[in-house]
């Protein structure tokens, strides 16, 4: 028989639990929103600087502004986007100690792996679309200034709307370098087979595209800056799944084995 953990709360214990986790995941949230409204400044200007390198440099970049407490409320946005990202090991933790204490002994094994790696996944993908894709986004939205008629086209950015617009940016590139544990959670959930996934592959290709045009301008290179990701992303997930399937048959034959040697004793 499996070994599970002994304690087995009724629901108020329960609710009462999630509601402890819940309290550490939003004081740490606090706690980080706090600190970081303090160099909000700082976040933003590293966040402009694609635009700045785009519009010739330090002295040509320029943000407006046309409501008074714009500039207030974007400053609190980027401590609040700043806070999520230092938050996120504490929510990590409280979820996993929450949900740890109902899951089987080879459950757990199979589950922290998927857990330890989502920040440098999702790390990885914000990073690629800072670094990379936004200058190629914004250099191609800034080649539109141009003369039209003798009226002379020029790009004065909201500063919300570029926080959006960046935001949008390194959220959804993290987001979608995800997708290896998300499939590989489905596979060792049963839910979706790795044959399944690789007779789908054709859909999950035509699936990257469709995520890249949502996610990004319409340029092609920047979609295929994140479609082409995506699509070695969802091969890595197939690779991991063949390898944790062979090393899960090979535990499977041994426990086989050591239990017909002990019935046989």
């Amino acid at each position: 028989m499996r070994d599970i953990d002994p304690t087995e709360r009724p629901l108020l214990d329960h609710l009462v639990e999630l509601r402890r986790r819940l309290l550490w995941c939003v004081l740490a949230l606090l706690v980080s929103f706090l600190a970081a409204f303090g160099f909000a400044n700082e976040v933003f200007a590293f966040l402009a600087r694609p635009l700045a390198a785009a519009m010739g440099g330090a002295e040509g970049g320029r943000l407006i502004y046309t409501r008074l407490f714009e500039a207030f409320f974007v400053q609190i946005k980027v401590a609040f986007f700043t806070a999520i990202f230092f938050s996120f090991p504490v929510f990590a933790t409280q979820i996993w100690r929450f949900v740890a204490p109902g899951l089987y002994r080879e459950e757990k094994q199979a589950f922290l792996p998927f857990l330890l790696a989502t920040p440098p996944l999702f790390l990885l993908g914000a990073a690629m679309g800072y670094f990379l894709a936004l200058p190629v986004a914004i250099r191609f939205l800034l080649g539109f200034q141009k003369e039209a008629g003798g009226i002379a086209l020029e790009a004065l950015p909201a500063i919300g709307d570029y926080l959006g617009f960046v935001m949008q940016f390194i959220m959804g590139f993290g987001i979608a370098f995800l997708l290896p544990v998300l499939l590989m959670i489905l596979e060792r959930a049963g839910i979706v087979t790795r044959e399944q996934f690789r007779n789908g592959r054709r859909y999950a290709i035509l699936g990257a595209f469709v995520i890249a045009a949502v996610l990004t301008p319409p340029d092609v290179l920047s979609q295929f800056m994140l479609a082409i990701p995506l699509i070695l992303l969802y091969e890595a997930a197939l690779i991991g799944m063949a390898i944790t399937g062979r090393r899960r048959a090979r535990a499977a034959a041994a426990r086989n084995g050591a239990t017909a040697a002990s019935a046989a004793e």
